[in-house]
Formats: structure tokens, C-alpha cells, sequence
């Protein structure tokens, strides 16, 4: 393993990760329901209690990555993980499917802000944005893999189906830890933490403008979430068009970000990342607002052809959002307390995220038109406002190639990118 270069070895993690997520996302309401016998809406209430008290871990979390390093937090989320998966075959009722899906969403917490920071950790400038672009793709295609694999094995129609797909997500996490456990971590002197930050969140209290960079991604985190909470009972009730759509249109977003999100963010990563982001944040709004105007459309074919129209320009907005904000976000937060600072952006995410079914699905039944025109206008607000923030940023944050406050920008590190010369 030690033989594979770096760059090799992590994405083949993001890889094994991903499809052994994939191989469980679609079922993981149907394998409770499957082995314990609860209805589909006990196991869903089972499910969204864990995950909330799963957002208890989020402060721990930046803490242990501050103080450990993100490498450690990496690994031993996967290890959690892998350890709750493995036990899934052991639950037989409400009580111990609520405890090991809670230690599972401990684990779940733990990912986002630890591989941030991991990444941050071991490349820096615009091979940031490539290396996020190219998670970003990979770890697409590798959901959609691994969800064709679990059709594939169900298929098959044998007893045992469900409990060998957990036991193999287990094992797939287990895989990606030792791939990310063999990648040297590399933490520069400004990484120590002085004596007064090493405990509690005051110092990310009192960086204003990192809060309002946090602030400004929950309308956005909001919109993420239509694909899989709102566009389908959207297109199918009000605009009357066949459920096989939604499938159809889901696979539309998810490849076109498995194809194209590594040349786009090359592309991207020439300009400020503010301006990329508000740029992407626009895109959603000009989707928004398409989605909002096809409830005037009545005939069939015009409202097919929006329907498509508005999806490519979410992915659009998406493909420029999603990798330059990550690494915007990451390079925006100081280094030494860089695992906190990330901890508290996830919440921006998580939150969003757990609200997003009742919250989404109200404004929709209240009002569908002005459901769309309200996530169009946060949209537009995070995304203007967003261009004010800019100088208040760091400089390295917003341009990709901009030195250190300490001197020249770091030099990349072996097997990650090729000199800085070839790129955008």
C-alpha cells in the first residue's frame, strides 16, 4: 500500500467509502423495517432521534481534531462506523437499533469536518479545489456503484441479502481507514494550539467574519436539499408529470457531478473563490426561479422540457458551489484551531439538513410557488452578501495561489498535483 502514491491512496478511500455508503443509503429504512418489524414510520422517527442526538458529537469533534489531528478523527470515525454496521445484524427491536444508530451518526458527524481538515492538512492552494473537486466525483460515482451493487445483491433474492450488504458497508469502512491511516499527516508549527485555545470555541466565537461565512450557507444548505426532499413531489402532484421522472432527473444531477466536476473546478480555479461561490449561489437562484415559473406552464411537453432545463442549471450552480466552497471555507479557517472552526461550519449543513423534510415539505403545501421564490431570494441574499464579505477573508482563503501570511506559499506535497506551472 505504501507503494501507491498519495494522492492514490486517498482517493481509493473516498472510492471504497463511498460505494459502501451507496450500498446502504437506499435500503437503510427498509433493512429496519426488514429486520425488526417496525413500521416504516417507527423506524424513520428511530432514525431522525439518533441523528439528532448524533449533532451532540459535532463539538467534540473539532476539539479532538485540534487536538489530535484530522488524520485520528478520520480514521477512528470510519472505525466507528464500521463497528455500529457490524452490529446491525443484532437488532431485533426499537431499543438497540436507536443505540447503534446513534453510535453510526457519531461517526457520520465526525466525517465532514475531520476530511476537511485532513485535506487542508496535506494540500494546499488551487490543489485544494482539485482535490475536493475530484472526492466530490468520485465519491458520486462511487454512491451510484454501490447502489447497483445492493440492487444487484438483493436481486439475487436470497435470505440473507440485507445482512450481507451492512456487513460489507462495515467492511468498506474499514478498508478506507487503513487507506487513510497509511497517508503521512503533515501539520506545519502554526498548527499548535497556544495555551488559551486549547479548550472551548472562544476563538471561534470572536472570528465575526468565519461565523458569517457559516451563516451565509444555510439558505444554500436549504436548496441542496430540494433534490431529494422537494423536486419530486413538486413534479409529480403540481406539474403532473410520471414518477419514473424523478429518478430519471436524480441520475441527471448525479452523473453530470461524477463527469463533470473535476474540469470545471480546473476551470474555476483561476478566479476568487467568493466570486465563484456567489456565482454558483446565482445559478441556484435562476434555478429556483425556473422550477417556480413551470407551475404556469400547462402543456405537457414545454413543462417536461423545463423540468430538465432548471435540473442542468441546479447542477450547474452546484458543480460551482460545492468544491470552491469547501475550499474556501477550510482555507478561510485558522489553522490551529482549524478543527473547531469546521465543527461549527458543519452545523451550517447539519442543521439545514435535519430541518429540510418538515420544513420544505410545509412551505410546499402551503404555497409551492412561493416555496421556490423563498429559497430563490436566500439564495440570491447568501450570494450578494457573500461578495461584501470578501474582504474580510483571508487572502489565501479567497484567492487559491495567494502566499501565506508567513511567506511563499508551501510547496505541494509529493503525488498530490504537479508543479504549480500546470495549473489553472
Amino acid at each position: 500500500m505504501r507503494k501507491l502514491s498519495i494522492q492514490t491512496r486517498y482517493m481509493l478511500g473516498m472510492v471504497i467509502d463511498a460505494t459502501g455508503s451507496g450500498m446502504y443509503l437506499p435500503l437503510s429504512l427498509l433493512y429496519f423495517h426488514h429486520v425488526t418489524g417496525m413500521s416504516l414510520t417507527q423506524v424513520g422517527t428511530v432514525m431522525t432521534a439518533a441523528a439528532l442526538l448524533g449533532l451532540v458529537g459535532n463539538p467534540l469533534t473539532g476539539i479532538l481534531i485540534d487536538r489530535y489531528g484530522a488524520r485520528a478523527v478520520v480514521v477512528g470515525g470510519y472505525v466507528l462506523r464500521a463497528a455500529g454496521f457490524a452490529t446491525y445484524p443484532l437488532v431485533d427491536s426499537a431499543g438497540p437499533m436507536f443505540v447503534v444508530v446513534a453510535v453510526v451518526a457519531f461517526g457520520d458527524v465526525s466525517f465532514s469536518p475531520s476530511i476537511q481538515s485532513f485535506i487542508a492538512e496535506i494540500v494546499q492552494g488551487t490543489a485544494r479545489d482539485k482535490l475536493l473537486a475530484a472526492q466530490r466525483s468520485l465519491r458520486n460515482a462511487g454512491l451510484g456503484v454501490g447502489g447497483l451493487v445492493a440492487g444487484g445483491v438483493l436481486a439475487l433474492g436470497f435470505g440473507a441479502a440485507f445482512q450481507a450488504i451492512v456487513l460489507s458497508t462495515s467492511a468498506a469502512y474499514l478498508a478506507a481507514a487503513a487507506l487513510i491511516r497509511s497517508i503521512p499527516q503533515a501539520r506545519s508549527a502554526d498548527a499548535v494550539l497556544p495555551a488559551r485555545a486549547k479548550r472551548g470555541y472562544r476563538l471561534v466565537a470572536n472570528n465575526r467574519p468565519f461565523l458569517l461565512l457559516t451563516a451565509l450557507n444555510v439558505p444554500t444548505a436549504f436548496g441542496y436539499m430540494v433534490l431529494s426532499v422537494s423536486l419530486p413531489v413538486y413534479i409529480t402532484q403540481e406539474l403532473n408529470t410520471p414518477d419514473s421522472l424523478v429518478g430519471v432527473l436524480y441520475a441527471t444531477n448525479t452523473v453530470g457531478i461524477a463527469l463533470l466536476q473535476i474540469p470545471v473546478t480546473r476551470l474555476l480555479t483561476r478566479y476568487r473563490r467568493t466570486r465563484v461561490a456567489a456565482l454558483g449561489g446565482m445559478v441556484f437562484c435562476a434555478a429556483f426561479l425556473s422550477f417556480a415559473a413551470l407551475g404556469l406552464v400547462s402543456a405537457r411537453t414545454p413543462v417536461l422540457i423545463g423540468v430538465f432545463a432548471a435540473t442542468l442549471l441546479f447542477t450547474l450552480g452546484e458543480l460551482m458551489h460545492g468544491a470552491t466552497t469547501s475550499a474556501l471555507v477550510a482555507s478561510a479557517a485558522p489553522e490551529a484551531t482549524r478543527g473547531r472552526h469546521l465543527a461549527v461550519y458543519q452545523l451550517s449543513w447539519a442543521v439545514p439538513t435535519a430541518l429540510a423534510p418538515a420544513a420544505l415539505t410545509a412551505l410546499l403545501t402551503l404555497s409551492p410557488t412561493g416555496m421556490w421564490l423563498l429559497l430563490a431570494l436566500g439564495v440570491a441574499g447568501s450570494a450578494l452578501t457573500l461578495i461584501r464579505l470578501e474582504p474580510r477573508l483571508p487572502e489565501r482563503a479567497v484567492r487559491p495561489d495567494a502566499p501565506s501570511p508567513a511567506g511563499p506559499a508551501e510547496p505541494q506535497k509529493p503525488g498530490l498535483s504537479g508543479p504549480r506551472s500546470q495549473q489553472a
